[in-house]
């Protein structure tokens, strides 16, 4: 690890009166105590720099993750799902992935230097240091499991940067740790909310995602699978994480500043999830932290042209198992009915939960040309791989579409997840009443128009699609539906914890991953089907070559090319094809070669172990 670490004051931090990125210039280690440690304003400096160097992008927020998963088809797949993988392969131990130790514990050494600050201003600079700290760190056992902890400065000569890996238990010890802290002790005053930054309510929601996390992997994977062994019971157990994740989010519920945006009226129901993603002005009624974007701060983004681009963007699109799985508005199952899979396109959307069609391109969708008139749009073929063309994030103006300048805000914590994280850790402890889930998934469905009240039976096809991979069903209606809210209420967002990918590997069902991907149905052959209903056809799945015709405005998808097939040979959902695998081992990546070269100590994971 010498070779890793060494070399760690080439940071990134930006100062609180522009964009010059100070630390880049000046070694941390180097700072005169006298010159730099003087006042609150080195505190909040070298504070904003963790904003800058470690808050998520717009790719990780977005996109990133949950097209790893089985819910979204994406063109191109990471390596790590289309081949058995090894550790040469494996990357994420570098200098840079390493650096934040130096970063931080440089901070926590040095930040009382500050002379005459009152003590609850030294515990709240802490706590946004160990708040960054139980971030990394959460981020590196998702990742590997066990890493080797450090919470002081390394000095190259260190001879500890050699030692072997701490346990997955330990590190997690130190991660509830710090959460705990920073939760108890940053600040929620006025001046930390509203403004991107981190406040206490964010720490509070960290806790909670990683407690929900570590509590609901140890409950679904048997063993530790950094070692194969059985979870050791001297550390919190899988109840306790859950108990830690609950009491989270009450004080969130409880005693934060807030809430769902819920609007006014039926036709606002139409329209309020959306535009939590597509606005410039954030919405701090309900999103705890976000990345702002605007054209005033000259600051933008390229999500709407990567989601609409043929070349660069990689064609989100929902699979048609997840598009089934939105209740009706009465809150009944289309799964119900045995012919769900024959569903024509504007049959999919009539009477659904209202952010499906927030989601994804229905056939009510309408959008400004580039000439600034509103036109109707269907699904783009050359783009989507199923029908379901996710425009979440999208503005809906073909400017944008032909430009890497977004000037959409980004939410990265939102309070719907809250109630999510709440829900499922209730429903995990078994303790599901009809007050916690009136107080939060009857409230999701109910914005989104769907009847909130609470299922009593268990709904067999989430029972099938959750049983994992030895045929293990939940038989748990709770869970069941919880899962589905979680799915549908975060499709394509997160952070670098949140997202489907993650949700796969700590519910012990990464095989869904590798999952046949479905898109809209086609009655037939050569026949051009008018997907959104505005006289002009969309698109025509023909069998060879010689059968695509030339009618404008169609896009022909030619079944012999081999990227698609249809369920029934010549009918049904289309198929976009993509070979995949999964393995056990996948639900950590291995230790990089490279890394065991330099310290042989760390060893590697039990089911990559020679490999």
């Amino acid at each position: 690890m010498k070779k890793i670490i060494y070399g760690l004051v080439a940071i990134s931090v930006v100062a609180t009166t522009g964009c010059e990125k100070w630390l880049e210039r000046h070694d941390p280690a180097a700072i005169d105590s006298v010159t730099y440690w003087k006042d609150k304003d080195a505190l909040e400096q070298y504070t904003n720099g963790f904003l800058e160097s470690y808050t998520p992008g717009e790719g990780t927020i977005t996109y990133s993750y949950d097209s790893y998963s089985d819910i979204i088809q994406a063109r191109n797949q990471n390596d790590f799902l289309q081949t058995a993988w090894n550790s040469s392969q494996q990357g994420g131990w570098s200098l840079g992935d390493w650096k934040f130790i130096y970063t931080i514990e440089y901070f926590l050494d040095n930040y009382r230097n500050v002379p005459g600050l009152s003590e609850e201003t030294y515990n709240h600079y802490e706590g946004v240091a160990r708040f960054w700290r139980a971030w990394q760190y959460f981020t590196k056992i998702q990742s590997f499991g066990a890493v080797p902890y450090y919470d002081y400065v390394l000095d190259p000569n260190d001879p500890t940067l050699y030692n072997k890996r701490d346990s997955r238990e330990y590190v997690c010890e130190r991660i509830l740790e710090d959460l705990n802290f920073a939760a108890d002790n940053i600040s929620a005053a006025d001046e930390y909310l509203g403004k991107s930054k981190i406040n206490r309510y964010v720490a509070l929601f960290l806790k909670a995602k990683f407690c929900l996390w570590e509590g609901t992997f140890r409950k679904y994977h048997a063993t530790d699978p950094t070692t194969g062994l059985a979870w050791s019971p001297e550390y919190t157990s899988s109840e306790e994480f859950l108990r830690e994740a609950c009491d989270a989010c009450e004080k969130l519920i409880e005693n934060s500043p807030y809430s769902l945006v819920m609007g006014n009226s039926a036709a606002d129901r139409k329209n309020i999830y959306r535009s939590l993603f597509v606005n410039e002005t954030i919405n701090h009624q309900e999103v705890l932290w976000a990345r702002e974007y605007n054209d005033g701060l000259n600051v933008w983004h390229n999500v709407t042209w990567y989601f609409c681009s043929g070349s660069m963007g990689q064609g989100w699109s929902l699979d048609s198992d997840f598009v089934a799985m939105y209740l009706k508005t009465d809150g009944s199952r289309v799964t119900d009915n045995a012919d769900w899979k024959q569903m024509s396109f504007a049959d999919v959307f009539a009477d659904r939960d209202l952010r499906l069609a927030q989601t994804v391109i229905s056939p009510e969708y309408k959008k400004y040309d580039k000439a600034g008139k509103l036109i109707s749009a269907a699904p783009n073929m050359t783009v989507s791989g199923t029908g379901y063309q996710i425009i979440k994030w999208n503005i809906d103006n073909e400017a944008y579409e032909a430009s890497k300048i977004s000037n959409n805000s980004l939410p990265i914590m939102r309070y719907a997840e809250v109630l999510l994280n709440y829900a499922e850790a209730k429903a995990e402890l078994g303790e599901m009443t009809d007050d916690v889930w009136n107080k939060t998934i009857r409230q999701l469905r109910e914005r989104a128009g769907v009847n909130g009240d609470r299922p009593t039976a268990v709904d067999q096809y989430l029972n099938e699609y959750y049983a994992q991979e030895d045929g293990t069903k939940i038989d748990d209606a709770d869970i069941l539906e919880v899962r589905r809210e979680r799915s549908i209420e975060l499709i394509s967002e997160g952070d670098t914890h949140t997202n489907r990918w993650f949700d796969l590997l700590r519910w012990h069902i990464g095989h869904k991953a590798v999952k046949q991907w479905y898109g809209v149905y086609i009655p037939s052959l050569n026949t051009p089907l008018d997907l959104n209903g505005d006289g002009v056809n969309d698109l025509c799945v023909v069998a060879k070559k010689e059968d695509i015709g030339s009618e404008q405005g169609v896009t022909y998808i030619n079944l012999a090319e081999g990227q698609f097939r249809l369920e029934q040979s010549d009918h049904g959902r289309l198929m976009y094809l993509k070979d995949r695998y999964w393995e056990e081992a996948k639900y950590l990546r291995p230790v990089p070669y490279t890394a065991i070269q330099i310290n042989p100590n760390l060893a590697q994971n039990k089911l990559w172990e020679g490999r």
